[in-house]
């Protein structure tokens, strides 16, 4: 890695959010820039990207007509999270040169989207009375606002004819998400882990299991996540429970095994945990894997990231195309285009979480020369790890997400 120490963009970008701090160390910037990164990818990229499940509100749209009337613009307009695509020091990509050379596609770039609540809050007016956003592509993670999108067909469904990069490259997990079967609204832009990160120096030993959170000697060195959907998860988990298949009453006993831990948690984290976790403050930890690896990454080995005995989430950053996108097809071209091993490469290489093509870890090994990145199981993760790793709940209505809610808040909040 090379370039003027900053803040990592794993940091950077947790600190404008809730619900993944991404809390990290300070590294040099990894973005692979300037011609050269051009070149390799015009080399490396010889396809060039061209340009379902029906929800209640897209049942009228007739999609193979409404494709076939889209026409490449030249113009995308692409809303992202904060430092979450490669970038040099002057904040200029590689990736998205690259692309609008290939395709003649300028792309107008805007790291606007802070959290996911907020963002759906701002855009949703809009959608509802058909209006445009400003935006032809997004990035919003798995959860109640995705399913809100969908289902109220606020989004696009994907022309599956134009997106051969995707169906060639995808890692099996991402094809067909439990949120968007088949994944007929949306693409993974980057996915993540979450399991527990702990000190090895204070713990004496490894972690294992959720069990050693109610282990004695743990008790006043523990911390979890504030957030309730990966409260609520991990203690599923914890009792055995697939939790896309969960119920009410799997909840209140996830519940109930909760308050069995809560009197050894120092505290419900949204940031900061790495911190603790590293000072002391906390031996144990609900941890993400991007996290744990910039941990890593900046000489603290002592902290180990694992996956529990009883597995351990995924979550997924998607791209989708707004219903009123102005450019649609370009929109698409991209997605398609992200999906080839040398573009997600150069993309990985600089955000460090999970890639959802496998393929570019032979290209960040062999061509960008960076084995800690390529070597990694927290970016690249093993079959085995991807076989113990489990889908959130996707709600079924707003009554359903705010039983959820009702029944883990009280946990975070007493």
């Amino acid at each position: 890695m090379t370039g003027t120490e900053r803040p990592s963009p794993a940091l950077l970008r947790g600190l404008t959010q809730t619900r993944m701090s991404r809390r990290s160390v300070l590294r040099g910037a990894g973005a692979v820039g300037g011609a050269a990164a051009v070149s390799a990818l015009l080399a490396a990229c010889g396809i060039q990207g061209t340009s379902s499940s029906s929800s209640s509100g897209s049942k009228q749209i007739d999609w193979t007509s409404w494709w076939a009337k889209q026409k490449k613009a030249g113009v995308l307009d692409f809303a992202n999270w904060p430092l979450y695509i490669d970038q040099d020091d002057n904040g200029n990509s590689a990736s998205l040169a690259a692309f609008t050379k290939k395709t003649g596609i300028k792309v107008n770039y805007k790291e606007v989207i802070q959290a996911n609540d907020s963002f759906y809050a701002k855009i949703s007016p809009l959608l509802k009375n058909g209006q445009s956003i400003g935006y032809d592509l997004i990035v919003m993670t798995n959860g109640w606002e995705l399913t809100e999108l969908i289902d109220n067909g606020w989004v696009a469904q994907l022309d599956q004819s134009k997106i051969p990069n995707f169906k060639a490259n995808a890692d099996r997990t991402v094809l067909s998400p439990s949120y968007d079967p088949g994944a007929a609204h949306s693409m993974v832009w980057q996915t993540g882990f979450t399991g527990l990160a702990y000190n090895e120096k204070l713990t004496g030993g490894p972690i294992t299991s959720f069990e050693d959170l109610l282990d004695p000697k743990f008790a006043g060195h523990i911390g979890m996540f504030s957030d309730t959907t990966e409260l609520g998860s991990a203690a599923l988990l914890a009792l055995g429970v697939e939790p896309t298949q969960s119920t009410h009453a799997d909840w209140k006993k996830a519940a109930a095994w909760l308050k069995k831990v809560q009197p050894g948690v120092v505290k419900f984290y949204d940031q900061g945990y790495t911190d603790a976790l590293q000072n002391g403050d906390i031996w144990i930890s609900q941890a993400w894997s991007g996290d744990i690896y910039q941990v890593q990454a900046g000489g603290h080995e002592e902290i180990k990231y694992v996956t529990p005995k009883e597995g351990q989430m995924m979550w997924h950053d998607n791209m989708l195309i707004p219903i009123t996108a102005e450019h649609p097809l370009d929109a698409l071209t991209w997605m398609d285009y992200y999906y080839q091993p040398a573009v997600a490469g150069v993309i990985e290489d600089y955000v460090n979480y999970v890639c959802p093509v496998p393929a570019a870890k032979e290209y960040i090994l062999k061509t960008l020369d960076d084995p800690a990145v390529a070597n990694s199981p927290l970016v690249f993760p093993s079959t085995s790890d991807l076989a113990d790793s489990h889908e959130f709940y996707v709600y079924k209505d707003y009554d359903d997400y705010q039983t959820w809610n009702s029944t883990f808040n009280p946990i975070v909040q007493s």
